[in-house]
């Protein structure tokens, strides 16, 4: 194999001689030791053994990368990844679960003390499932999330006809932990949210965008004064917006008067595609925003944990306490079906069938 065969230009992929003259291929991270590459360079046996060599590269003892063929777990979830299916996927929704995946591929079996990505992906069981759900029992979430990405693994699997069951899909899901997420934003914290950032400032204008639309973290960092359509935030929602055979969830929010007040105060702020930017002024990451909510509040001395999407929720709660119905809160707050917003008008109507039923309890004498 000449040199001019193996300038690939493929990120830490090198050629060495050896002290016989033949060239060798490896897969290398600075700091870590090499990982030998064997295949036909080119071929897609080669491009699955540089993703194999990635995820061994760095261990104490790393497997073979020649170990992981195609009908191991790994060499599965290697070619669902690189699948049109899997490209048809949202960005986050592509990312969680090829990590999931590359996570259940590094675990180790307790029994046979191998990486779990190495043995055949024809022999899992439902058993087999459960025990990497289990192992995240002290996370209800994450643990079925793990089983939501093995489903979706198989199902592709067996569309492809290469395997003939869906071992996942016999597994439950764990009950969700005894939380409801988030928790609402209080009158108490947006009162004291807005006395330390007044109107005009970037931190009023995020609060005013959330608390006034109930958009998502991920759609209020690419709303903009291109998206003002006669008095109406016109957007598509990024949440699904790639999800195979989805129609875009276009959106229609008025602009309300308060709204309007603190755009009209804080135009200065305004980057020319976004309302927010950071102060290098291009539009936030939802992940880097995400850090700078946390900042803010800080700021404003609420304590740790309070989120964007609480303050979706405090929205959601107030509509429906205000009296919104279930289609009025689908409609504002983008839901498909009924069921979150009959959560709120239900929480809400007791809310109001208790102070209403109150006092009654009072005895009379």
């Amino acid at each position: 194999m000449g040199l001019r065969a193996v300038n690939l230009h493929l990120p830490n992929v090198i050629a060495d001689r050896d002290r016989h003259g033949n060239v060798r291929l490896y897969y290398r991270v600075k700091g870590k030791p090499k990982v030998r590459l064997r295949e036909t360079p080119g071929t897609p046996a080669f491009l699955a053994e540089i993703e194999a060599a990635k995820a061994t590269a760095g261990q104490a003892q790393p497997p073979s990368a020649r170990a992981i063929g195609p009908d191991t777990l790994r060499g599965l979830c290697l070619a669902y990844v690189a699948s049109a299916e899997f490209r048809l996927l949202d960005k986050g929704t592509g990312n969680q679960r090829r990590l999931l995946l590359e996570d259940m591929c590094r675990s180790v079996h307790p029994k046979k003390g191998v990486q779990r990505g190495t043995l055949e992906f024809a022999r899992m069981e439902p058993r087999h499932v459960e025990e990497l759900r289990d192992e995240k029992f002290d996370k209800p979430g994450a643990a079925n999330n793990r089983v939501k990405a093995l489903r979706q693994l198989f199902k592709w699997a067996i569309a492809k006809h290469r395997a003939k069951q869906n071992p996942a899909q016999l597994v439950a899901y764990l009950p969700p932990a005894s939380t409801e997420g988030h928790r609402p934003w209080t009158i108490a914290d947006i009162e004291k949210f807005e006395a330390a950032h007044p109107v005009g400032t970037k931190a009023r204008l995020y609060l005013a965008l959330l608390i006034y639309t109930g958009v998502r973290r991920s759609d209020v960092v690419k709303l903009g004064p291109p998206h003002e359509t006669a008095g109406l935030l016109h957007f598509t929602e990024t949440k699904g917006s790639r999800k195979r055979g989805a129609d875009p969830k276009v959106r229609d929010i008025p602009v309300i008067p308060a709204l309007q007040e603190v755009l009209d105060a804080s135009r200065h702020l305004f980057g020319p595609f976004t309302y927010l930017v950071t102060e290098r002024g291009v539009p936030f990451t939802v992940n880097g925003f995400g850090n700078k909510v946390q900042d803010w509040c800080a700021d404003a001395g609420l304590p740790k944990g309070l989120a964007s999407h609480g303050v979706r929720k405090a929205a959601a709660v107030h509509a429906a306490e205000n009296g919104a119905t279930v289609n009025q809160l689908m409609s504002l707050f983008g839901w498909v079906t009924e069921k979150e917003a009959v959560r709120y008008t239900r929480a809400a109507n007791r809310k109001k069938l208790a102070a209403q039923a109150a006092p009654l309890l009072a005895f009379r004498r």
